[in-house]
Formats: structure tokens, sequence, C-alpha cells
């Protein structure tokens, strides 16, 4: 999978099932905002710097959205790619949109979750560069750059990053 990574720090927030969607809500800006409501709970994600002090929310996600459009008929997409993160320890949040799939990772976990995907097959572009340009291929580089692997393989952080 091509899964192209965004650069803005995400929340999650929780509100009263019942609760109307906030009018700051639909001001929030890109890269993703997204309004579940269940019979037990609001739920929305959007960037962080758009929720107000005092609502209930993790801070702290990066988003990976998967290349899309996505036909209906693909199976196992989320599978591939939360395998991998699973085996890594790297929590998630996931979330299916018409076109695409997103996974959100906690900022602390995004150079093990790059280098998990990576190994999978996977390949990590950066959202903001342009197709083809240098900083749209795989992100392993600076994986490496940040970090030591361990003697299982996976990637620690190095105390600068």
């Amino acid at each position: 999978m091509e899964l192209d990574l965004h650069a803005t720090l995400l929340a999650v927030c929780h509100l009263p099932p019942d609760d109307a969607v906030p009018v700051w809500v639909d001001l929030a800006s890109q890269p993703l905002v997204s309004i579940t409501r269940t019979a037990s709970e609001l739920s929305l994600v959007l960037p962080e710097a758009d929720v107000p002090a005092g609502v209930q929310a993790q801070a702290g996600w990066r988003a990976l959205s998967v290349r899309g459009p996505l036909p209906f008929h693909l199976t196992g997409i989320l599978a591939s790619l939360a395998a991998p993160l699973a085996e890594a320890g790297v929590p998630i949040f996931a979330i299916s949109t018409h076109d695409t799939d997103w996974l959100l990772v906690g900022d602390d976990h995004l150079v093990d979750a790059c280098a998990a995907l990576e190994a999978a097959g996977h390949r990590v572009h950066d959202a903001a560069a342009p197709a083809g340009s240098p900083s749209s291929g795989s992100r392993s580089h600076r994986a490496r750059r940040t970090g030591t692997r361990s003697s299982e393989g996976r990637l620690r952080r190095s105390p600068e990053s």
C-alpha cells in the first residue's frame, strides 16, 4: 500500500451521544475531520489546534491515509496495515471513509509505525511533498536517522528525536 503521512496533529474528542455537533467542528481545517455518532457517544476527529479548551480529547495523533480511492470489493487493507503495527506495539485509531482508510498513530509512536509499515512492504510518503519530489518517497531514511534497531529489529528512538 502507498500511504501519505500528514503533518497536522489531530485530536480524538468524546462528547455525549445526544449533543449537537459543535459549530467549531464545521470550522476545522484539513487534513481530516470525522464525525461519528453511536448510541453511546459522539466521537470527533479533527486538528487538535481546532479543539476548544475543556473538551474531553486525546491529542497528539498523526494521520496516515491510504492512497485511494479504494474500491469497496477490496479486502484485507486494514488488516495488512494493522497487523505489523500491532506486532510493533503501536496503538492505532482507524477510520474508513468512502474513498480510503485512515490510520491514526500517536506522534510518539510515529517512527516505530513508519518502520513497521515499511518492513511489511508498505511505502510511507510525506503528504505535503509534491508527487515525484525526493521528499515524497519512502520515509525509511528518516526512520534510520532518528533511531536504532534492537536485536529483534524494532526501531528505538534516539534520545534527541
